[in-house]
């Protein structure tokens, strides 16, 4: 088990703590109170802004353990450092949390457990329990919890007294909860006789040497290094590590000396008035030291070797290994377990199928010896059926010769009778194959009959449909005929409307042709007007080129207004489209004309 591991059990216990509703949901101040305290005993930086960023799209209310879960690993857990920080602080900070809302012992009662003891089995607990939440401790690890505490007081578990508890409740046969155990404890069944200081003292040396991996601890006499004198000093061997304190209580300490693979323990002999002596070989130096007596000196070379078995195989608990020993234990004893049943199952299914296979067995005896009963019967009732057989074929028998006798004579006389049928027969033979012979001519000749009579009637059918086709050709002829008479008087209806339709082409056309000849005759009168008009109009330019003198300033001479009266007069206006000249003369003599004679 992991350092994380053991940080989420004990924070797995503050959170529900927090939990007054039992909803699995915490509101987020108390989480900021509780991540802001977990930062401070751990040692490491706190931002209180990370978790209201953390849950800023989460703003309906509580936050569940899951939800908790990614903000704890990613701003606290992964921070943690292993030796930056005291295990007992956050340790007490996690039961404070916890021990208010569920450790609440009767006040009636005689209490077996002070508050640091509580505290200290808590831990012991969260250390044994299994990696599964909730968290319970198997009924084994509470069995191997308890030896180790009667053991630290020298007494011997009352293993009885133990399973009457567990066969109180059937829940805690599949694994004990934190506050059921300490309600166990506290009830004093288990530790009857034994002073409340006994129990605590207990409890202290299995948590130091269970949680803070403490393989041993006591007093030896250590030689210096410098003056080499003898001193006495409080030892305390952990898996890597051999502190010596000078007193019991663990304030001042002397020195530490580093275990690794290249230590050895070894036992000395006695000598300078010291005796149960070994030396602890360092690569640097050599520690010599001196133990109470032998078994003394026994343990503490025992438990410095175990020491430095585990740090050359890289294990940093000596109660972790074993725990993870004890738990492959279960394990394979559960696998045994299982496999026992399943072949205590097989082997009942076994039993039970020869069982059967015997029941079936006796079904089948029995069945046998009915049928042995019912065959002897059909053997006896067929022997008696065949003697009367046998009796009755006897006296059929006799009746059979007696017949036989009688029959013998009969045929001799049918003998006789056959020979006269049999000569009867072949006359009768012979009539009747020339009766045959008569009936196959018969047969011929009907034959040649319905021959003729079929030819008959093929040849009438065959006139028959050549009749028909020839009335259905004449049907057609005369709808032809019909069709093109229809046709004929059609086409001549349209030849007569074509006729009266170019008549009429026809007489417009001399219409057209007569008021062609009419325009032509026009256009030649006009030719001839217009030839006419050119001719007087040169006429009149001669006369006007005579007549004509200079303007004067005032306006138009008396003899050309009257000149261009007589113009107008004359009705040569057609003339004057070929005269630029008179026609500017007509156009102002027509103004002259329209203005009143006042202007």
């Amino acid at each position: 088990m992991d350092l994380r591991s053991e940080l989420l059990k004990s924070i797995w216990y503050a959170f529900t703590a927090l939990d007054v509703e039992k909803s699995g949901k915490v509101s987020k101040s108390q989480l900021k109170v509780l991540s802001h305290n977990l930062c401070t005993v751990l040692s490491i930086p706190h931002d209180p802004v990370a978790l209201e960023e953390h849950f800023r799209e989460d703003d309906d209310g509580p936050v569940s353990s899951q939800g908790y879960m990614p903000y704890l690993n990613k701003y606290i857990l992964d921070k943690v450092q292993d030796g930056a920080f005291v295990k007992e602080n956050f340790d007490e900070l996690c039961w404070t949390l916890t021990a208010k809302k569920n450790y609440r012992p009767e006040k009636n009662k005689k209490i077996i457990l002070q508050q640091k003891d509580a505290f200290r089995l808590w831990c012991l607990f969260n250390f044994l329990s299994e990696d599964k939440y909730p968290l319970v401790m198997v009924p084994d690890e509470v069995e191997y919890l308890l030896k180790k505490i009667c053991m630290a007081m020298s007494v011997e578990l009352n293993c009885v007294e133990l399973e009457d508890f567990l066969s109180q409740d059937s829940v805690l046969q599949n694994g004990f909860t934190v506050w059921a155990f300490l309600d166990m404890m506290n009830s004093g069944k288990l530790t009857k006789g034994i002073t409340k200081d006994s129990v605590s003292m207990a409890i202290e040396e299995v948590y130091r040497e269970i949680v803070d991996d403490v393989l041993k601890e006591g007093y030896l006499w250590k030689r210096g290094q410098l003056r080499r004198n003898w001193a006495e000093r409080w030892f305390t061997l952990r898996p890597h590590t051999l502190a010596y304190f000078s007193s019991e209580d663990r304030r001042e300490r002397k020195g530490n000396i580093v275990l690794d693979g290249n230590c050895c323990v070894e036992v000395l002999p006695d000598k300078d008035g010291k005796r149960c002596m070994f030396c602890l070989k360092t690569l640097s130096k050599t520690y010599e030291m001196s133990a109470s007596d032998t078994k003394q000196r026994q343990e503490w070379t025992a438990a410095i070797q175990t020491a430095i078995r585990l740090h050359v195989e890289g294990k940093s608990s000596l109660h972790r290994d074993l725990k993870l020993k004890r738990r492959e234990q279960r394990e394979q004893r559960e696998k045994r377990r299982r496999a026992k049943e399943e072949e205590l199952q097989r082997l009942r299914a076994l039993q039970e199928e020869k069982e059967r296979k015997l029941a079936e067995l006796e079904l089948l005896k029995e069945a046998q010896r009915q049928a042995q009963a019912l065959l002897e019967q059909d053997e006896q009732r067929r022997r008696q059926q065949h003697e009367q057989m046998q009796q009755t074929l006897e006296v059929q028998l006799r009746e059979a010769e007696e017949a036989r006798a009688s029959m013998q004579a009969e045929m001799a006389l049918k003998e006789a009778e056959a020979e006269r049928q049999r000569k009867r027969i072949r006359e009768l033979e012979e009539m009747q194959q020339r009766l045959e012979e008569a009936l196959q001519v018969e047969i011929k000749a009907r034959q040649d009959e319905e021959a003729f009579r079929y030819a008959q009637a093929r040849l009438l059918t065959e006139e028959e449909d050549k009749m028909k086709s020839l009335m259905a050709l004449q049907e057609e002829q005369e709808e032809y005929i019909l069709k093109t008479q229809r046709e004929k008087q059609e086409l001549k209806q349209e030849m007569e409307m074509k006729s009266r339709a170019l008549e009429e082409a026809h007489r417009q056309l001399e219409e057209v042709r007569a008021n062609r000849h009419k325009v032509d005759q026009d256009v030649v009168a006009a030719q001839r007007k217009l030839r006419q008009a050119s001719t007087n109009v040169k006429h009149w330019n001669v006369q006007m080129n005579r007549l004509m003198h200079p303007i004067g300033p005032g306006g138009i001479s008396h003899f050309f207004k009257a000149f261009l009266a007589h113009v107008i007069h004359a009705g040569s206006v057609w003339c004057c489209a070929g005269c630029p000249w008179l026609l500017t003369c007509w156009s102002y003599k027509s103004r002259q004309t329209e203005t009143p004679t006042g202007s």
